[in-house]
């Protein structure tokens, strides 16, 4: 019985790590998805902030789901423009790119 619970406990922290790993990936690569996202969720959008640039929640991809992740202030790095998230249709697949500082490309 406790080799179960190990096992599980080790699976689960395994899982986790990978889960991290894919959601740092996304920032820099564009991911074609064969299963449509849920539909939007309806966002409150905070006032501006000075020096911060809004990016308002949406769906990403972790490899097997699509993942909430809730709207964010992101520091205004000067001399940059934030392109926000891509996901749109593109015929019987999904695509999806994360935001990111146009030097990220």
């Amino acid at each position: 019985m406790k080799l179960r619970n190990i096992v599980a406990t080790l699976t689960l922290a395994v899982g986790s790590l990978g889960f991290a790993a894919v959601g740092q990936a996304a920032k820099f690569v564009d991911v074609e998805i064969g299963v449509a996202p849920p539909a939007e969720r309806v966002e409150v959008v905070p006032a501006p902030r000075e020096g911060y640039v809004y990016e308002k929640g949406h769906y990403v991809w972790n490899g097997s789901a699509y993942v909430w992740t809730d709207g964010q202030f992101i520091q205004y790095r000067q001399g940059h423009e934030w392109r926000p998230y891509v996901l749109e249709r593109r015929g019987e697949r999904w695509h999806y790119r994360a935001g990111h500082w146009d030097d990220e490309d």
